[in-house]
């Protein structure tokens, strides 16, 4: 169980440094867009790549930053049987419920996604509009990255839940290593 729980924290570091970094695309989303608002209104020109970046970065870090938010617990949850029961059931909800409704999604955005994406870097796929952003392929990598962490956050989350339901909790990283507290 030790290399359970080791493996959880990996993860859940992962997730953490991943996290952290694109948070910081929030800043520059909102620097980019008052910008082309700026060049706007005040210059009376614009830029459609510049129109584009702010989407781009904010399509980033929502996306990069799923894994984050669901290993700190802040996805939408419906807390009708979950917020009154003890954390051996949780851990069952959390168990049942990441491999009924999450990993199936995850393999199916995977599956679908997949062939759009090398289909876009065999031809460097650019924004389609005129003066638009480069490297739309890196955009459509990022929905497969997505993936990846939310899916890498599952199969921490499957360890934690392991660990709690066997009553070696103990053993499950504490929350506060990633900064989250409990």
């Amino acid at each position: 169980m030790g290399a359970l729980a080791g493996f959880v924290r990996f993860a859940e570091a992962v997730n953490d440094y991943v996290g952290r970094v694109v948070a910081w695309l929030t800043l520059a989303t909102v620097l980019i867009c008052a910008t082309v608002v700026f060049i706007r209104y005040a210059l009376h020109t614009g830029f459609v790549w510049m129109q584009e970046l702010y989407v781009w970065t904010h399509a980033a870090a929502f996306m990069l930053g799923a894994g984050y938010t669901l290993m700190a617990n802040k996805h939408v949850r419906v807390d009708i049987l979950y917020a009154r029961a003890s954390p051996v059931k949780q851990a069952w909800l959390d168990l049942i419920s990441t491999f009924v409704f999450l990993f199936p999604w995850i393999f199916l955005l995977i599956y679908f996604t997949w062939p759009h994406v090398t289909n876009s870097w065999a031809i460097w796929e650019t924004s389609s509009q005129v003066g638009g952003m480069p490297g739309l392929y890196i955009m459509k990598t990022i929905i497969l990255a997505f993936a990846g962490l939310m899916l890498l956050q599952g199969l921490a989350m499957v360890g934690r839940c392991i660990l709690v339901i066997n009553g070696l909790g103990h053993l499950a990283p504490p929350r506060a290593i990633a900064g989250l507290g409990e």
